[in-house]
């Protein structure tokens, strides 16, 4: 391994190579910035530029635009609210708040820091741990991914308030049923279309998140025209945008977290079709469960635990995706997937001999992802006083860009006018949810995993012959759904518990 290490690390500091880790990681960080223009087509744009580039060098830019699209997707949902890739959706939960506090700088910093040490765990644990990992990844079946799914819907009461656990739960149906829309991929045929074709291929995630989060926010903003102490108070915030200091019980609540964090995405990334999103959700919500009841609290108004979480998670998760891609051919997302056709183009089959056939593509990519989240760390720290700026535009001019990159950035991603119809039915459907308060979170988190379900569900009911046996004969499906069921009923549990401890106190103290 140590041979491998060195000889990826003689290919990535040469000039050239060094150049394509820059270069990609600049890219990818503009791309991240705008909404609606994913790593998935800024990889797709590469692929064409790569192809007289050595194997190598081409996957080095390439895994350059990936993590860069992930480290800069944060910077436009916590500014504006409107998420730059789908994988950093959760990070709006808590870093735009902060950014309306005045701490627009001090979130940009917590997302810098965040993104680079869980990029850089991950690179770690990839370097010791890919060729184990593989075995692991194989060693999940359907079943087990579909308990994993359950487990994820769990932290649908992260995102609740105090006493909005039922709505955040009747959100995440909803956001179930708007998954089923579109092509059965298993039958073929279609369902909730309303003989419409351009639902035929289901709803866009994009779509949803920008219409429920950035499109929304900018008409709220219209409707509720804020008032001369709001103005007043954001204009005092704005002298502090560029901020960036971190105190020193911030950094010492962060680190735990981050340790925490990286690991688990990266576990999600290792997982063949899970990703940086459902690793984002996931941190987010066990950090929720961990924080205690005052800290717990301040999720979704400003959180630190809330912004550092899913920051980390899902650059930890971008590194674990490259797991499955390299030691076993599978696409660990959309992504990767792009990235295993540009493999295939080089004319390398990617999989268990890798490391041994071209071991300098396999090392070259792993030891990339450690200098290029350096280097993200440098492009972005210096800029953040300047890009924290945007909130200083005035409402006229914020909310018209808000808009206009919304809208565009769906439109751009199918070039569809539909799309753009339906993204406006949906953001005056949140707006009214909104008003009755209703977490938009839940919806999202039900969306994105009602397909995976959906899809393992059905193949492990037809390997069991239509029998849900599977659920308690398999150990891992089970020990999973243990840990699920305790994960919903526990918090459920505590209150009683508390009333019933106090009422023994005071019966107690009366009988002394």
């Amino acid at each position: 391994m140590l041979e491998g290490i060195l000889a990826g690390l003689a290919t990535v500091i040469t000039p050239i190579n060094l150049l394509m880790v820059v270069a990609g990681c600049f890219v990818g960080t503009f791309i991240g910035m705008l909404p609606g223009l994913g790593p998935i087509s800024a990889i797709a744009l590469m692929i064409p530029i790569t192809y007289g580039f050595d194997p190598a060098s081409g996957m080095i830019l390439m895994a350059g635009v990936y993590y860069g699209a992930i480290f800069g997707g944060s910077t436009s949902s916590i500014l504006i609210n409107a998420p730059g890739v789908a994988g950093t959706v959760a990070t709006a939960f808590d870093g735009y708040p902060m950014a309306r506090q005045g701490q627009a700088g001090k979130a940009l910093a917590i997302a810098a820091y965040s993104s680079f040490s869980g990029g850089t765990i991950a690179a770690i644990f990839l370097l010791i741990a890919a060729p184990s990992l593989a075995a692991v990844s194989l060693s999940f079946r359907s079943t087990d991914y579909f308990a994993l799914m359950v487990l994820g819907l769990t932290a649908v009461a992260a995102f609740a308030g105090k006493g909005n656990v039922v709505k955040a739960l009747m959100m995440a149906v909803l956001g179930l049923m708007i998954s089923t829309v579109g092509t059965d991929q298993t039958q073929g045929v279609q369902r909730f279309t309303l003989g419409i074709l351009d639902l035929i291929d289901g709803v866009s995630f994009l779509l949803l998140a920008m219409a429920t989060f950035a499109l929304s926010e900018a008409l709220m903003a219209v409707l509720k025209p804020k008032s001369q102490a709001d103005i007043a108070r954001e204009k005092d915030a704005q002298a502090n945008l560029g901020s960036m200091k971190l105190s020193r019980a911030e950094v010492k609540e962060m680190v735990p977290v981050i340790g925490r964090s990286s690991v688990l995405g990266f576990f999600i990334g290792v997982l063949p079709g899970a990703g940086a999103t459902i690793a984002s959700f996931m941190a987010y919500g066990m950090e929720q469960r961990l924080a205690g009841p005052k800290k717990a609290v301040q999720f979704g108004k400003g959180s630190i635990r809330g912004l550092a979480a899913p920051e980390t998670a899902n650059n930890a998760a971008c590194s674990g995706s490259f797991v499955p891609l390299l030691t076993l051919g599978i696409p660990g997302s959309g992504t990767t997937a792009i990235m295993l056709g540009a493999l295939l183009s080089y004319g390398i089959q990617p999989g268990p001999r890798l490391f041994l056939d071209n071991p300098e593509v396999f090392w070259s990519v792993i030891v990339s992802m450690y200098i290029g989240n350096v280097i993200l760390l440098i492009l972005n720290l210096p800029l953040i006083p300047y890009i924290a700026r945007i909130l200083a535009l005035p409402q006229t001019i914020l909310i018209p860009l808000i808009l206009f990159f919304s809208l565009i950035g769906v439109y751009f991603v199918s070039f569809n006018t539909f799309d753009i119809h339906l993204m406006v039915i949906f953001a005056v459907a949140a707006i009214a949810l909104r008003l009755l308060d209703f977490p938009m979170a839940p919806m999202l988190l039900g969306f994105i995993l009602g397909g995976m379900m959906e899809e393992n569900l059905r193949r492990a009911l037809i390997i069991n012959d239509d029998s849900w046996s599977f659920l308690w004969e398999r150990p891992l499906t089970f020990g999973i759904l243990i840990v699920a069921a305790l994960i919903l009923v526990v918090p459920m549990m505590v209150p009683y518990v508390t009333r019933a401890l106090a009422r023994r106190r005071e019966a107690a103290g009366e009988g002394g």
